[in-house]
């Protein structure tokens, strides 16, 4: 019997990589599934190894939607599987902004990392993360062993984002519970 390939899913993505299928909320190249973070039935329970989203989830609103895509990528996610998210770091970007010595066109650029760039209706920040916001929000959604880590090291993206040499990024993997996913991350 052949083996399935692994299911990877990079919500919100733009960048077309080996294993991993883009779900955009825009119809742009690349995208394999047009939808999005707070509604993936395209996808039956279980059936996601793993789940990457950076930069998507403070544009969520923090009363309805946090939740709802949190238990969307816990319902789709085989056991065992990784739900790695990477969002603005509040408390960074917080310290940042009364920085000494920025000037104002520095504050401004950290100001639009807090809020969103607003270039587009889906680029405003509706929610800011801490380590220990974004953990209770992932535990909330059943996540387990969360553990913040410096880089995923799958994409050229925001997660990797740092201004003035100050990374930017919160990045934080999270587990379904259960067995341990058999087909891993792919770099």
């Amino acid at each position: 019997m052949p083996h399935a390939e692994p299911l990877r899913l990079h919500i919100g993505g733009e960048a077309v990589k080996e294993g991993w299928k883009i779900v955009n909320i825009k119809p742009l190249p690349g995208v394999d599934f047009l939808g999005s973070a707070t509604d993936l039935s395209v996808f039956q329970d279980g059936t996601v190894d793993a789940i990457y989203g950076s930069h998507i989830y403070e544009h969520l609103d923090y009363n309805s939607e946090v939740l709802k895509a949190f238990g969307e990528a816990f319902r789709v996610l085989k056991p065992g599987g990784q739900f790695l998210v990477a969002v603005p770091d509040l408390e960074v970007l917080a310290r940042l902004f009364v920085e000494p010595g920025l000037t104002l066109h520095d504050k401004f650029h950290v100001m639009r990392m807090i809020y969103g760039g607003q270039t587009d209706p889906w680029d405003y920040h509706k929610v800011g993360y801490s380590a220990d916001i974004l953990a209770q929000f992932m535990a909330s959604a059943g996540f387990e062993g969360m553990e913040r880590v410096e880089n995923f090291g799958l994409f050229s993206d925001t997660s990797t984002l740092a201004f003035f040499n100050v990374p930017i990024s919160l990045n934080v993997r999270g587990y379904k519970p259960g067995a341990a996913a058999s087909a891993g991350i792919m770099n």
